[in-house]
């Protein structure tokens, strides 16, 4: 694993302060690059289900998280005339996930061609992918979340 920069603490720290189930729940930013982000929920019986495992809520709030890292890390230049906003979400619980769980999000529209719509006016949206593995590989969880950026005029 490679060390985090000063931006990427600044991320994960960012989620930390404004997202307070992030915070509850201990989440654990490894990697964020407009590429790629890593998160991880450590294994705490307080947040496990009646099997033993994370609970469901602690793993989607897992995937929602890094989702958002990403979405900071590639639109974070943009939050001066825009909010990123999740429009839907939907996970699919794969295999029985025991222990630490890690989720990884990637970006399913390069950055480029969102900002160009949001130059053009629109409020364009993009799903953002991930999945949740456990410290084995085997993937647990699938989870899809479609964002936007509201231009900071539409207001709320």
């Amino acid at each position: 694993m490679t060390a985090m920069s000063a931006d990427q603490m600044s991320i994960g720290d960012m989620l930390a302060a404004t997202v307070p189930m992030a915070r509850t729940l201990n989440l654990e930013f490894l990697e964020t690059t407009p590429d790629k982000a890593v998160v991880s929920l450590p294994d705490q019986g307080a947040y496990h289900n009646h099997v033993g495992g994370p609970h469901a809520g602690a793993m989607f709030t897992l995937g929602e998280s890094a989702s958002g890292a990403i979405v900071l890390a590639a639109f974070g230049d943009q939050l001066s005339r825009a909010v990123p906003l999740a429009v839907r979400a939907e996970i699919a619980y794969k295999k029985l996930a025991m222990g630490a769980v890690t989720a990884t999000a990637t970006l399913g529209r390069p950055a480029a061609e969102v900002v160009a719509e949001l130059d053009a006016g629109q409020r364009p949206e993009f799903p953002v992918s991930i999945e949740i593995r456990r410290a084995d590989g085997a993937v647990t969880g699938e989870m899809s979340v479609l964002w936007t950026l509201r231009p900071a005029d539409q207001g709320k």
